[in-house]
């Protein structure tokens, strides 16, 4: 028995959780399975009724769980960086959610917007550093306001914390078993003190696999071989920051961020699963939105959980429905509405 926190969050994300959950209960149906889910209501709407984001005994509550399901977070009469502070960044902290799993993968060529690219050609992992780096939230503003104001961000990486993440990519690598190569994704040429320490530790890790062929590639580069060769990668490992920018990109060239989930994980604890594509306020309650990306992230749940098989069922049905039914994967032009998606995706499970 799985027990879910359900966080549908803001604008559009009750929708596509909505449809999650449908596809979560059909699967269990079918591989037999069982669980409870508990919604909460963190987001927006409740900061602006009682000025809360997230309370320590909030964070107490959800320990009890097998895993979160969350739709989005991002309310437009909110000011930017409350809520991603105080709800987002206090779970992933908070959780000890250290790494974010970014699959990209392609599962219909005519929604690339890469020439001659084929699902074969972008299939990857990105295993981005969930805790530390620029997002650690540490630094300073010096004479704030005058024109000799100095605005100081630090990019904070432990010995731990690089470890945790580079050995948690090797396995995965490992496990994944496709091409067995992991690239260390950086940029050791100019941010030479955090990314001396990330290079020394990504090749003495590295010894411990000699299965697993390794590479670098500075993140510069990394977006420019996106688009021009995204065969070339198999797992990429990097930091906060650097991830958070190469997963949008990654997203785009697998149709968009409708198909895009990614992965909160705490290896021995609570993880966190999401679509990537923020709350979409423009179109809450329009039925327009494309859920793929929340019932994907529920499959990825699942794997989490051990269920591998219903996850598996899970994405063979999405690549069904993204082969053969949907136009666009963009809002409002899939050619069907959210919630007959989500129905789509429930009938192939069947």
């Amino acid at each position: 028995m799985y027990k879910i926190a359900v966080i549908p969050g803001d604008g559009t994300g009750p929708e596509v959780i909505r449809e999650g959950l449908k596809v979560l209960e059909a699967v269990a149906k079918r591989h037999n399975f069982q669980y409870t889910t508990s919604i909460f209501d963190f987001g927006g709407d409740r900061f602006l009724k009682t000025g809360k984001t997230l309370e320590d005994k909030d964070i107490e509550e959800l320990k009890k769980y097998s895993a979160i399901y969350l739709g989005a977070i991002g309310h437009p009469d909110v000011k930017a960086g409350i809520l991603e502070t105080g709800i987002l960044l206090k779970l992933r902290f908070s959780l000890g959610q250290y790494i974010n799993l970014r699959p990209v993968k392609l599962y219909n060529e005519k929604f690339c917007p890469l020439k001659d690219k084929k699902p074969e050609d972008i299939d990857f992992v990105v295993v981005r550093e969930n805790s530390e780096g620029l997002y650690k939230g540490m630094g300073e503003f010096q004479n704030k306001g005058s024109k000799d104001e100095v605005a100081i961000q630090i990019s904070y990486n432990t010995r731990k914390g690089v470890e945790r993440c580079i050995r948690y990519a090797f396995e995965y690598c490992r496990k994944r078993n496709r091409k067995k190569k992991l690239t260390l994704c950086g940029k050791t040429n100019v941010l030479t003190f955090a990314w001396d320490l990330w290079q020394r530790t990504f090749d003495e890790v590295a010894k411990e696999y000699p299965d697993i062929a390794t590479d670098y590639a500075h993140v510069d580069a990394a977006t420019m071989w996106f688009v021009k060769n995204p065969e070339w990668f198999d797992v990429i490992v990097t930091d906060n920051m650097f991830g958070d920018i190469i997963t949008d990109l990654g997203a785009m060239i697998q149709g968009g961020m409708g198909i895009a989930a990614g992965g909160n994980i705490n290896p021995q604890g609570v993880s966190m699963f999401e679509p990537i594509g923020g709350s979409a306020p423009k179109y809450t309650g329009k039925n327009v939105i494309n859920p793929l990306a929340a019932i994907c992230a529920a499959g990825m749940m699942l794997e989490n959980l051990g269920e591998v098989e219903a996850a598996g069922a899970v994405e063979n049905a999405v690549i069904k429905v993204v082969a053969k039914k949907l136009k666009s994967l963009a809002a409002g032009k899939m050619g069907y509405s959210t919630s007959e998606v989500g129905d789509l995706v429930t009938k192939y499970l069947e």
